[in-house]
C-alpha cells in the first residue's frame, strides 16, 4: 500500500515558489525541481527553448523563464506521461498559439468575367444618362401652351 501511497504523491502536482533572484546556478535549479542536475544538462540537450548562459568561469545560469520552464517539462514529462519527442512537441504548440488559430474568413477569389459584364452594363447606363435628350422631351410644357 505504501508503494501505491507513494506514486499517488509523485503524480500530483506542487507548487514551487522561486526566489527573486536574476540568476540560480544549476544547483539551486536542482534542488528547486527536485532534479539531479544531471537531468536538466540533458534536458538542455532535448529542448531547444532551455539554454541558460554560462557565466565566465563556465557555469550554468538559469533565468527565471528557464526555471519556470524547467519545472514545466518535469510535469509534462512526470506528471502527464510525455515522453520527450511529445513535450518537445507540446512546447512547441503551447509556444505559438497564432498557429492554432483559425484563418481569417476572405472572400472567394471574384470571377473577372462577371465583373466585366457589370462595368459594361454600368457603362450603358451612364451613356443613357449623359446622352442628349430627344428634341420631344426638350421643350417644357409651359412653352406648348403659347
Amino acid at each position: 500500500m505504501s508503494a501505491n501511497r507513494k506514486s499517488s504523491t509523485n503524480r500530483k502536482s506542487e507548487h514551487v515558489l522561486i526566489p527573486e533572484k536574476l540568476y540560480f546556478r544549476i544547483g539551486e535549479v536542482s534542488r528547486l525541481c527536485k532534479l539531479p542536475a544531471y537531468v536538466l544538462r540533458f534536458w538542455e540537450t532535448e529542448f531547444p527553448q532551455l539554454k541558460p548562459t554560462k557565466s565566465g568561469t563556465g557555469q550554468r545560469m538559469y533565468r527565471r523563464r528557464e526555471v519556470e520552464l524547467a519545472l514545466h517539462i518535469k510535469k509534462l514529462l512526470y506528471e502527464e506521461g510525455f515522453t520527450i519527442a511529445g513535450a518537445r512537441q507540446q512546447l512547441k504548440l503551447e509556444a505559438k498559439p497564432a498557429k492554432l488559430q483559425s484563418a481569417l474568413p476572405f472572400v472567394a477569389p471574384v470571377n473577372h468575367d462577371g465583373l466585366k459584364r457589370v462595368r459594361a452594363q454600368l457603362q450603358e447606363i451612364l451613356a443613357m444618362l449623359s446622352a442628349k435628350p430627344h428634341a420631344s422631351h426638350s421643350k417644357p410644357a409651359v412653352a406648348a401652351h403659347k
